[in-house]
This record gives C-alpha cells, structure tokens and sequence, in this order.
C-alpha cells in the first residue's frame, strides 16, 4: 500500500484502520495457533505508534497555541478530545507535552522549534516516545530519575544513562529503574557519589511502632537502606530456608512470609539470649514484659492473657503460649483471682542462670527434638515440666529446643524423659511424639498454689 501523502490521505487511512480492528474479532477463529502471538505484536506496535501520534499532535496544538485560545489547560484539551486517556494518562501526556514545550525554542533562520540540547534527558526521551516505544508513565519516570542522577554524573555520561534507563524501562518495566540508579552511580557517578547517596538514606530509615489488634497480627512497616538490608537478609536468609522434616522428608509446608518471620524472631530470641548471657543471668534482662491471665484460664488452658505496660501493651496472648514463654523469656505472669486481685506476682528468677545454661548446653549440644540439628546457641532451654505447673528450674527438668520445635512442643503439649545416662543414640532428652503426652505424664502433679 503507498504511503498516503496528504492530510486527507491519512485521515482516511486511520478511519479504515480503526473499522479494521473494529470487526478483527470476527476473523480471529482464522489464526492459526502460532499467529496469535504474531497477531498481538502487530496489533501492539499499532497502538504503540498511535500513542506516539497522538503527543505528536497535543504538542502541535500547545505550539501553534490553540489549547490557550480554547481557554483550556493541555489536560483538560487532551480529556476532551482523546476519551480513551480519561481512564488512566491523561495527566501524564499533558505533563510530558508540557515539559517539552517549554524546552523547545526556535532554532536557525526558518525558525524551526526544536531542543537545544539534542543530548539532554528530554530530548532524548521525546525522540523515543513519539515512536510509540516509550509511553508517557515511563518517559516521566526516566526524566525523574535522571533529574536526580543528572548532577551526580559525568557530563558526558548523562546521554548512555539516560538510554539506559530507557532500555531498562522498556524491557522489565518501570520498577527497574530504581534497581539500576546505583548501578549508574557506580559506573558512570562522580567520587563518593553511591556512598553519599546511601550516607543521605540512613535518617529515612525506619521500623515503625506495632499497630496491635487484639486477637490479630500485629502489623509492623520497615525501610532500611541498601546497608542495612545486605545484613538483615545475610542473617535472616539461612533461617528463612524451607526445613524438610529430616526423618520423613516431608515439605516444610510453611509459606515464604511464614519462614521469613519465624526466622526474624528467632534472631531476636537469640540476641535476646545473648545479651543476658553477657550479665549475672537472664533476670538481670531489663526487657521484662509483665501479663496478666486469670485463674481459671491458666488451670483450664483456656482464654488469653493481656500484656501490659510496653509498645505491645493490649496484646493478647494464648494461654500454651504464655506457658512456652515462662521456659525462658523475661515474661511475668500477674495471675488474677475472681475479683482481678493479683494472687500471685511471677518471678523472673525462674528462668535457667548462665552456669545452668552452659552445663545444659555441655549435655544436649543441639535441639533435642528428634531430627533436629540447630546448635545450642540457637536454642532457648524448655522445662520439660513447665514452670506454671510447678516445674523447676533444674538441669533434670530442661531440655534445649529451637524456636521453631519449642514452638511445636507446646503446640501439641509433648512430655519427654530427662535421662541421667544417655540412651542407644546418645540422647539424654527423650520425647515423646504423641500428642498430649505431657498431660498423661503430669496429669496427676501438684504446680504452684494457683496453676493447680
């Protein structure tokens, strides 16, 4: 088909066009399977290069000035006359027209409008979208970035960056081009450059204050600058891994978001325990968090505790998990009677000394749950007895657990067997399996006078 040369011509060539593809869905049954994809990319590049036409024709109007004399701003010009942007776009044509025109200028003796700068971010940018490959939200998103890059680099580097992050864009999306900012700061940025970058990222830092719902997850936001992120995942990644049970194979059927949070707690359990390693014992610990739990719930395993006086303060707590807590964390239950009077003020003297610690972890090594290989300086030490029901702190009544198999023990209450000589397999800490066998084995015991 000839080029059509006249206005007229072409004019007439879009409205065959449009019926075209008006009535192309009645022959799509034609398409052999492999042309469809064929069908779509030609379909593709025409809107790609309608798109292009169509700033193309918005800066003509700004240029020869007809969007003023309309008394019109060049959104509400491009709203009236192209429908189709009113759903999304509009602004940013009308943003991407503007900026151009008001960098053009009449250049030489005929007068012809055009950039200053050939090599500039928006020259090169315009150049590309008028071609239909680069649509408005990412050429905007191109000139923002380089509008930060721009004095950071070299002169002469600004025109292969900024076709880089075009090339980018095109081919991965708009969110590449935050990925590749310090990539061009370290290729083609001037001394210090990516350091100062990150230097300025640090008071933007944050991890904000929990926003606690009552029987609900508590919702926490973190930004962390490029440093502290390579640290947080070299640490959180290895305990993030999936965990095949190591006796039947089976998947670790926990999701990704699961792991990675479960893996950030233990890392703060662990510094947690290491910090009261560094003093007298783990009741020298000044993160203490007090909760209160009735009577009845604590005897029934029913209902919940509430905690008090911290950031997570009106957070409730399962009554198994108030009693996982007890083994080792600075958790103090304030037991309330009928009438809320506070029967008994838990001790953080309950929790196992560092000599205790150490004798234990001499002992059992690594978790004692079956299968389970985690050091014990990844462990936090169980009572096999559990302190609310009386168990005490002594190296006959604990065993060391991972978070995760600690977790998982008072989940499905096991009991096990502390040994004074090691059994076949070299264990001194025997589990038993089924569940709610630490309720056969205790069933009969007395606890304190108000964990009865």
């Amino acid at each position: 088909m000839e080029i059509p040369r006249s206005l007229e011509e072409h004019r007439e060539v879009l409205a065959v066009a449009r019926d075209a593809l008006g009535v192309l869905n009645e022959v799509l049954y034609q398409a052999g399977s492999g042309e469809l994809g064929e069908l779509l990319g030609e379909v593709d590049a025409l809107a790609a290069a309608a798109g292009g036409v169509r700033l193309e024709v918005v800066l003509e109007a700004k240029q020869r000035g007809v969007i003023v004399e309309a008394g019109r701003t060049t959104r509400e010009w491009v709203w009236e006359y192209a429908p189709s942007q009113r759903q999304a776009g509009c602004g940013q044509l009308a943003t991407l027209v503007d900026k151009v025109a008001s960098s053009m200028c009449a250049r030489g003796l005929d007068g012809e409008v055009g950039f200053t700068d050939a090599d500039s971010p928006l020259a090169l940018v315009w150049a590309r979208a008028v071609t239909g490959e680069v649509a408005p939200p990412l050429a905007l998103a191109v000139l923002n970035e380089m509008g930060k890059l721009k004095d950071r680099l070299f002169p002469e580097a600004v025109p292969t960056v900024t076709t880089a992050m075009m090339d980018a864009g095109v081919s991965l999306g708009r969110a590449a081009l935050g990925e590749l900012r310090i990539m061009m700061l370290a290729t083609y940025g001037l001394a210090d450059e990516v350091d100062d970058v990150q230097r300025r990222l640090r008071p933007h830092a944050f991890l904000s204050a929990p926003q606690v719902e009552s029987g609900d997850l508590t919702i926490y936001r973190m930004g962390l600058t490029p440093e502290q992120a390579t640290i947080f995942e070299a640490a959180l990644g290895p305990l993030a891994k999936p965990d095949p049970n190591p006796e039947t194979g089976d998947r670790d059927l926990r999701s990704n978001g699961q792991r990675r949070a479960e893996a950030l707690f233990e890392l703060a359990s662990r510094a947690a325990s290491t910090s009261a390693e560094k003093k007298d014992g783990p009741a020298e610990s000044t993160s203490t968090v007090f909760v209160t739990v009735g009577l009845d719930e604590l005897r029934n395993h029913q209902g919940a505790g509430e905690v008090l006086a911290s950031s997570a303060s009106g957070t409730m707590l399962g009554i198994e998990t108030l009693r996982k807590m007890c083994c080792d964390a600075d958790l103090i239950p304030v037991v309330l009677g009928g009438d809320s009077e506070a029967l008994d003020l838990g001790r953080v003297e309950r929790l196992f000394t560092r000599a205790q610690r150490r004798a234990i972890w001499l002992r059992d090594r690594t978790c004692t749950f079956p299968g389970c290989t985690a050091p014990g300086a990844w462990t936090r030490v169980h009572h096999v007895r559990h302190w609310v029901d009386g168990g005490l702190s002594d190296l006959d009544n604990a065993a060391l657990l991972c978070q995760r198999h600690h977790t998982y023990v008072h989940d499905n209450r096991l009991g096990a067997e502390i040994r004074k000589v090691p059994d076949e397999s070299g264990r001194y800490v025997v589990w038993d399996l089924r569940h709610g066998s630490y309720d056969r084995a205790s069933g009969g015991l007395d606890g304190p006078s108000w964990a009865a």
